[in-house]
């Protein structure tokens, strides 16, 4: 279920919001807004793909409403006081129900869900991530993201081009946050912020553990970069060759990125 590259550097890319697989038992307590699968990060991973060499990817097919990967599996909210999506969702992303009413899951559906598909993904991740470190004596892990660059439930106004989160600078080196940051500055016709919005998902503050030789960083795009930002979220190819041009340098910024 887990699909896992593996690569000899020093560089990790977690993918937990690019599936679209729901399974059927799950799909059919979706409603329609829910069976639109809006919220999916489209054709990231086709966005990343083969940017440089050498980098592990660890991505789930399993789509975010059946159990979302990036929150904390004990539930705990990510951004106390302000509207957010939770570990199974019940909402979409501009907080209409996305399940038909009393097909929501109750708590032990949602634990039946999270020994299934969220700890396998961070099993598998946490694995790579150790492999990593035990080889290089450190791991960078680049969690992939992307979102619709106008979600009034979620926040003000339109988002960045590129939100980089580190929780506040705590979860990978200083050097790691600038390097990432000073290139999404230089990319020239994008806008970017560090630790805006999107501080980083659980995944990220979860690993980031730079005193252990742990470093975790989170990448969330605007999809209006690089695909249609609305159904069919058709993917531009000259607007994702752009972009990928600049993460392209960031990815191998960080492939060769070594601690002082």
């Amino acid at each position: 279920m887990i699909e896992v590259t593996r690569g000899s550097s020093p560089l990790v890319l977690g993918l937990p919001h690019t599936g679209t697989d729901v399974p059927e038992g799950i799909r059919a307590g979706l409603n329609e807004v829910g069976r639109a699968l809006a919220d999916t990060d489209w054709h990231i991973h086709d966005l990343y793909a083969g940017l440089v060499e050498g980098v592990t990817t660890v991505r789930t097919p399993v789509h975010r409403y059946a159990i979302d990967v990036n929150r904390d599996p004990a539930g705990v909210s990510l951004y106390p006081g302000q509207n957010t999506t939770t570990l199974v969702p019940l909402t979409d992303f501009d907080g209409r129900p996305i399940w038909m009413a009393g097909a929501e899951p109750d708590e032990a559906e949602i634990a039946r869900r999270r020994d299934a598909y969220h700890a396998p993904y961070h099993a598998a991740l946490a694995a790579e991530l150790e492999r990593v470190r035990a080889q290089h004596g450190f791991a960078i892990l680049y969690d992939c993201h992307s979102i619709r660059g106008e979600i009034p439930f979620l926040f003000d106004g339109p988002l960045p081009d590129f939100n980089v989160g580190t929780n506040m600078g705590t979860t990978c080196d200083p050097a790691i946050e600038a390097l990432t940051l000073a290139h999404c500055e230089a990319a020239e016709g994008y806008t970017a912020i560090l630790n805006g919005r999107f501080k980083g998902g659980w995944t990220t503050r979860h690993y980031g553990r730079p005193v252990e030789g742990l470093h975790a960083i989170q990448m969330e795009l605007a999809q209006r970069c690089y695909c249609l930002k609305q159904a069919p979220w058709t993917y531009d190819n000259a607007r994702a060759d752009r972009l990928r041009a600049h993460l392209s340098r960031i990815l191998t910024d960080l492939k060769t990125w070594r601690p002082t």
